[in-house]
């Protein structure tokens, strides 16, 4: 029978962490922590739990020190968890069977996003599948943020379900959304700064159209209510922020823009918000018989 150790990075999680920990009681051989110098009681806390405590430097996101974490691990199998992360009792069941007689080498889970109090399903954060549990050795990430994880082996997913996914205490407030976008934006310019991006001020209009449109619509998240509108709105509104951050990376160098030029580009983001609408109706029936042949065919080609 294999063992399995829970990693959890962290940074000023005192409010979290007994939460995380007490979760997972009855699935850890082993639980490693690794802290970013945390200036509240999260390590303290961590201790009494009986974590493995290890330090690793700030550098403003989880990757660099997640691998460290893992390195730290000494179990057959490793589960990873943030702080504001809960496991509940189906989702260990379901994990220790998988120890018992696996069928992979690692495995997606899937997770319940909670955001502004509310569990989103739609507005694409569901069943937002993450590679979080996996043989030793499989599994690694680069040092870049929201980078995808490098596998060895064979992969399973697990159901999307309920009851078998990680409950994520997401967003609680805007504060803190907007305190992320701040953190997280500025990583991003500079990585796509290193990657050869050269801003276009058509970004400004276009990325924030498509990230809203891809939410809203694609991912159905006028489903999500007033949170899905919002939600959407603020995922948007985080590329504005990203892109105007570029554009100060290049010391705001002026761009000559006529009026003629940016009415244009309103218009392709105005065209892509009519093609939603009409594409949500022709998904109820109400409107597709009535449609002009040249519309319907417009939609066909946007397949």
């Amino acid at each position: 029978m294999g063992s399995i150790s829970v990693v959890v990075n962290t940074l000023n999680e005192e409010k979290n962490i007994a939460r995380a920990l007490t979760s997972i009681k009855g699935l850890a051989d082993e639980i490693v922590v690794v802290d970013m110098h945390s200036s509240d009681k999260t390590v303290e806390i961590a201790e009494k739990f009986g974590a493995k405590v290890y330090l690793h430097k700030n550098i403003g996101y989880v990757e660099p020190a997640r691998n460290f974490a893992i390195s730290k691990a000494r179990k057959d199998w490793i589960l990873i968890l943030d702080a504001d992360e809960e496991i509940p009792q189906k989702l260990i069941k379901k994990l220790k069977d998988i120890v018992n007689n696996p069928k992979a080498d690692y495995f997606r889970i899937p997770r319940k996003n909670i955001i502004f109090d509310k569990w989103i399903k739609y507005s694409r954060w569901w069943p937002d599948y993450n590679i979080r549990f996996f043989k030793k050795n499989t599994v690694s990430w680069s040092d870049e943020i929201h980078s995808i994880p490098i596998t060895q082996g064979t992969g399973a997913d697990l159901e999307a379900k309920e009851d078998l996914a990680i409950i994520h205490d997401n967003y609680s407030s805007i504060e803190q959304y907007l305190e992320r976008t701040n953190r997280y934006t500025s990583i991003q310019a500079d990585l796509l700064i290193k990657e050869g991006y050269k801003f276009i001020w058509k970004d400004l209009i276009s990325k924030p159209t498509q990230e809203f449109l891809g939410r809203y619509f694609s991912g159905e998240g006028y489903k999500d209510g007033l949170h899905g509108l919002a939600l959407c709105l603020l995922q948007s509104f985080s590329e504005i922020i990203l892109y105007i951050k570029l554009w100060q990376k290049e010391k705001f160098q002026n761009q000559a823009i006529t009026l003629e030029e940016s009415v244009g580009e309103f218009e392709k983001a105005g065209k892509d918000f009519h093609w939603w609408f009409l594409e949500s109706y022709i998904k109820k029936g109400k409107i597709i018989k009535t449609l002009p042949e040249r519309i319907k065919r417009l939609l066909k080609s946007k397949k």
